[in-house]
């Protein structure tokens, strides 16, 4: 298994969301210049998350999208599967048929990689995210600090 684009690129997209979204909601293409994420797939993206119910979007002017729940209880397992990438280590995806349509030898040990691929990453929630990275949530919700995307200096929010 490997991580692919999809996933990454939505795992950075959440997180760029949640630091964002006090001042209302985001725009994809905010988003797109902040992450250098094409907009086309961030929208690709956005459309499949919504519909997982992860982010809840507003039309019009001053649209863009919010988070659909708290960032403590997103998980990164939440917003992979929501992507439709795969969590599964097996090369027959759990089928049981990796070996000529048997049972291959190892399948017992890339079945359990993957209970503990999942386990990990439905541990690790968005809110944990922003956190290790130094983001920090005032009392309503907004970033207190941010790490600027090229430079990795410290920027600070006026309170």
């Amino acid at each position: 298994m490997r991580l692919t684009t999809k996933g990454r690129y939505a795992v950075t997209a959440m997180i760029d969301l949640a630091m964002n979204q006090s001042v209302g909601p985001v725009s994809l293409k905010s988003i797109s210049d902040n992450q250098g994420i094409s907009l086309s797939y961030l929208e690709q993206l956005f459309a499949k998350m919504k519909r997982r119910e992860l982010v809840v979007g507003a039309r019009g002017p001053g649209g863009g999208y919010v988070l659909a729940r708290d960032v403590d209880s997103i998980s990164i397992a939440d917003i992979i599967l929501a992507v439709d990438e795969p969590l599964d280590i097996t090369e027959c995806e759990g089928e049981e048929n990796c070996h000529d349509g048997k049972r291959c030898l190892a399948h017992d040990l890339w079945s359990e990689l993957t209970d503990q691929l999942h386990d990990f990453l439905s541990g690790i929630h968005l809110g944990e995210l922003m956190r290790r990275s130094g983001i920090e949530q005032g009392a309503d919700g907004a970033p207190m600090v941010r790490i600027a995307r090229r430079s990795g200096q410290r920027v600070s929010f006026p309170e």
